[in-house]
């Protein structure tokens, strides 16, 4: 069984860079086939897929956050880390970690073959 777990960031103040990591266990982030994901959730909308690293490494990022948005990883630790400069209060949302596959990155609901962790609430105020 896979599992994900987000780190705590704390109150984020508006123009701060968004650090989480995603500690993983069950399972290797080098395995094929597999897209380790950050996914955001505003209070009141839907999902926002903010982009992945794949196993080999390499990453893609939702277009209308690419200029502020990195993801890298440790594969010595297992994890993946999601760094979001310039924040604002519009960044206020329940982050989550991912592990989903090529056929369900981007859906608007949580596949049930995905691992998906508890969530972590970023709140972005001065």
């Amino acid at each position: 069984q896979v599992r994900l777990q987000e780190s705590d960031p704390g109150l984020v103040k508006p123009s701060q860079t968004l650090s989480l990591t995603c500690t993983v266990s069950g399972g290797s982030i080098t395995t094929n086939y597999n897209y380790w994901s950050w996914i955001r959730q505003p209070p009141g909308k839907g999902l926002e897929w903010i982009g992945y690293i794949s196993s080999s490494g390499s990453t893609y990022y939702s277009p209308s956050l690419k200029s502020r948005t990195s993801i890298s990883r440790d594969t010595s630790k297992n994890q993946f880390r999601l760094q979001l400069s310039s924040v604002t209060p519009e960044d206020t949302a329940m982050y989550y970690c991912a592990r989903v596959r090529a056929r369900t990155y981007g859906l608007g609901y949580r596949d049930s073959d995905d691992y998906w962790g508890q969530g972590t609430q970023v709140t972005v105020s001065s």
